[in-house]
């Protein structure tokens, strides 16, 4: 790229955000069958999950940069603003995603986490409509390129459940 995707304030801001829901993780309400017997780390079952999943973002960031740049021929700002938007709203649901191993949707996240998701997940597509959008490099996109982006987050949902329901028929806890 001939500038940088993200500047570094974004990069923090997404960071920042990012945390509150993350920071839930440890009060989240965990599937009955995670807490039946103990379990031991295993090393090489944390490897294998960051490879899956790890693959499945990269094909997505790939994908989103291409569309933004190839196709959509955004400029810089609008870039930097979808990339922010992306990376906030990819980072909120993949925690949702892989808490478990039951399809997301058919496990219940602890209140905490539920809300500061929401919350952030608000705030995060507020921030380019708000007064603070100039001091932060964002900038207002427009509904079609909105639309793009949440047809792009609901794909990687999905396919991070493809990868994960894959990824668990092979590997026995």
């Amino acid at each position: 790229l001939p500038f940088l995707p993200m500047l570094p304030l974004q990069i923090l801001l997404t960071n920042f955000l990012t945390d509150f829901p993350a920071m839930a993780i440890a009060g989240d309400s965990v599937d009955r069958e995670m807490v039946e017997r103990p379990r031991r780390w295993n090393i090489a079952f944390v490897r294998n999950f960051m490879f899956t999943f790890g693959a499945v973002s990269s094909v997505f960031d790939y994908l989103t940069f291409g569309l933004l740049l190839l196709v959509l021929h955004v400029g810089q700002d609008e870039f930097r603003t979808a990339w922010f938007l992306e990376s906030v709203m990819t980072e909120l649901l993949i925690m949702l995603v892989i808490r478990t191993q039951k399809p997301f949707f058919r496990s219940k996240p602890g209140k905490y986490l539920l809300i500061g998701t929401l919350v952030v997940a608000a705030v995060t597509l507020l921030l380019p409509y708000s007064p603070l959008n100039k001091p932060l490099g964002l900038t207002p996109l427009p509904p079609m390129l909105l639309l793009i982006l949440l047809g792009i987050t609901g794909l990687y949902v999905l396919a991070s459940e493809a990868a994960k329901r894959a990824f668990y028929r092979r590997v026995r806890l």
